[in-house]
C-alpha cells in the first residue's frame, strides 16, 4: 500500500471555494497517479482551523469519489501555519511510487515536490555514482538522467560504423546525424540507438575505455551537454558523470563529488564484471580505474574535477544506503 500526498488553498472560506479547490487537487492527484476508483483504498482530510464551511471530504465525495471510506479532520491552531489550506492523504494499491500533488498557496510546503530539483552527482569510475543516483531518483520520484550511458552510445555508434574515436572529424560526422534516444521505462533507463535497445551492448568492459575517451572529443560533449540541460530545464533530475556539477549543470542547487579508494573501486567493478558474465582479474580492474582516472582528470575538455560548491563524500568505507541517506539528509536541509 502507498500513501499519496497533497495539499491546496483556497481564497477564502466559502462553500464553492472549497469544493472547486478539492475537486482540483484530487483530480491531479488520481490524473498523475494513474489511479483508478478500485485503487483507492482510503481518503483522509484535514484542514485548517479557519475553514469551516464546507468539510473537504464531503466535497471530494460530491466530486466523485466515492468508492472507499472518507475522514475530515480539523487541524490544531499553529501560529504561523499557512492559512486556508486543505491537506489530503490517498491510501492506494500500487507498485508505482506515488507522485505528490501540491496545488496553488500549498506548493510553498513542498518545494522538493513542486519546483524543478537538479543533482549533480561527480566522481570517477567504480564510485557507485550510477547506483545511488538510481536510488536518489526513486526515493525522490525524479528522473535518472545516465548521462555516461549517452557518451557509451557514442562510442558504440563509432564502433558499428568503423569509426576511430581518434579521429575527431570522422566522429564529428558521425554523431551530428546520431538517433540516440533515451527512455524511461519500468523505472529504469533505456538507451536507443536507431530504434533500438543498446542498453546491455553498452555496458560491455570494453566499452568503458572507449566512452572516455569518445567523451573527450569538443563535438560529442557539445551535442550531449546540451541534450541534458535541455532536459534539465523541464524536469526535476538527478544526473552523474565526471564535470556535471563544474560543466553541465554549473547552477545546479544540490552538488555532490562521491569517491573512494582505487582499490575499493576496482573490486567493486570486478564484482560487476562477474554478475554480468565477465570474469576479468582483479589486477587487470586495477589497472583499468587507475588508468581510467589518469585520462578523466587530464582530459583537455571538461575534466574530471569536484565542483567548489560540491560536497565531498568518500564511500570507501560507506554502503550504499548510507550514501543515499546522506545525500538526501543533505538536499533536505537546503530545501
Amino acid at each position: 500500500m502507498k500513501a499519496i500526498r497533497g495539499a491546496t488553498t483556497v481564497d477564502k472560506d466559502g462553500v464553492e471555494e472549497i469544493k472547486e479547490s478539492v475537486k482540483e487537487l484530487m483530480t491531479e492527484i488520481r490524473a498523475q497517479n494513474d489511479l483508478k476508483q478500485d485503487d483507492v483504498v482510503c481518503v483522509m482530510f484535514s484542514n485548517t482551523s479557519d475553514l469551516h464551511a464546507f468539510y473537504p471530504a464531503k466535497a471530494a465525495r460530491e466530486a466523485g469519489f466515492f468508492n472507499a471510506p472518507l475522514f475530515s479532520a480539523l487541524e490544531p491552531e499553529i501560529d504561523g501555519a499557512l492559512q486556508k489550506c486543505i491537506r489530503v492523504m490517498v491510501l492506494v494499491e500500487s507498485e508505482k511510487p506515488p507522485k505528490h500533488v501540491y496545488l496553488r498557496g500549498a506548493v510553498a510546503l513542498r518545494r522538493d515536490v513542486t519546483s524543478i530539483i537538479n543533482i549533480a552527482l561527480d566522481g570517477p569510475a567504480g564510485s557507485g555514482k550510477s547506483t545511488v543516483s538510481r536510488l536518489i531518483a526513486n526515493k525522490l520520484n525524479i528522473l535518472c538522467l545516465d548521462t555516461g550511458a549517452m557518451y557509451r552510445a557514442c562510442a558504440l555508434e563509432c564502433v558499428k560504423h568503423g569509426v576511430s574515436v581518434s579521429d575527431e572529424k570522422s566522429v564529428n560526422e558521425l554523431i551530428s546525424a546520431i538517433n540516440l534516444t533515451v527512455k524511461h521505462e519500468g523505472g529504469v533507463q533505456r538507451t536507443y540507438l536507431d530504434g533500438k535497445d543498446v542498453s546491455e551492448e553498452i555496458r560491455k568492459p570494453e566499452m568503458s575505455m572507449l566512452a572516455s575517451s569518445v567523451s573527450a572529443l569538443g563535438c560529442v560533449r557539445t551535442k550531449m551537454v546540451q541534450l541534458q540541460r535541455e532536459i534539465a530545464k523541464m524536469t526535476s533530475c538527478i544526473l552523474d558523470g565526471r564535470d556535471i556539477g563544474t560543466n553541465v549543470l554549473p547552477e545546479a542547487p544540490f552538488k555532490f563529488f562521491l569517491t573512494a579508494s582505487p582499490e575499493v573501486r576496482a573490486n567493486r567493478r570486478a564484482d560487476e564484471n562477474l554478475l554480468k558474465g565477465f570474469n576479468t582479474p582483479f589486477e587487470e580492474v586495477l589497472a583499468d580505474v587507475i588508468k581510467r582516472d589518469e585520462q578523466d582528470a587530464n582530459r583537455k575538455i571538461a575534466p574530471l574535477k569536484q565542483a567548489e560548491d560540491a560536497i565531498l563524500i568518500d564511500s570507501s568505507t560507506m554502503t550504499i544506503e548510507e550514501v543515499v541517506d546522506l545525500i538526501l539528509n543533505k538536499i533536505q536541509e537546503k530545501i
